[in-house]
């Protein structure tokens, strides 16, 4: 479907997945490009992403909370500690696994990820009421949960 027919769709016909694929491929691209200039890509970002808000977090807990399999996630994790972004380090209570956490430029760098995010949002949902907005985020969060709990459901049950 070209982009004209689908903005002129009914949006109860096209699913949901659609709009949030869409959404999801749009959000990557942008910030590739905004972080090219600084060597991240938005893998990475997502890694920072996750160590910011679960501060001392070990890979398996990273490649689970950003849905990254271990291979992508080692290979991005090793680029940002040779960039100087985190740091790993042995955890005491289990020595087969490192506890990872931002760096000052780790830090400083999440602080532009976030103004890079909040412009794109305010860019993307100027036309959107404050209280439409709220209600939007609430119904993302429950899809997303929903989401992870399925998946979670699946992964359960290959073991």
């Amino acid at each position: 479907m070209s982009f004209e027919k689908f903005k002129e769709a009914d949006a109860s016909e096209v699913p949901i997945g659609t709009y949030v694929q869409m959404i999801s491929k749009s959000y990557s691209k942008y910030l590739n490009h905004k972080f090219n200039s600084i060597g991240l890509n938005s893998t990475q970002v997502s890694i920072l992403f996750h160590i910011q808000f679960e501060n001392n977090i070990n890979q398996e807990k990273i490649s689970k909370g950003c849905n990254i399999n271990k291979g992508a996630v080692a290979r991005s994790l090793k680029k940002l500690e040779d960039e100087g972004y985190l740091i790993r380090e042995v955890d005491e209570d289990n020595r087969r696994q490192n506890i990872i956490s931002l760096t000052k430029k780790g830090e400083e760098t999440f602080k532009k990820i976030k103004e890079i995010s909040r412009n794109y949002e305010s860019r993307v949902l100027k036309n959107i009421n404050k209280e439409s907005l709220k209600e939007l985020k609430e119904l993302l969060k429950e899809i997303a949960i929903e989401t992870v709990c399925i998946n979670n459901e699946i992964e359960k049950n290959k073991a």
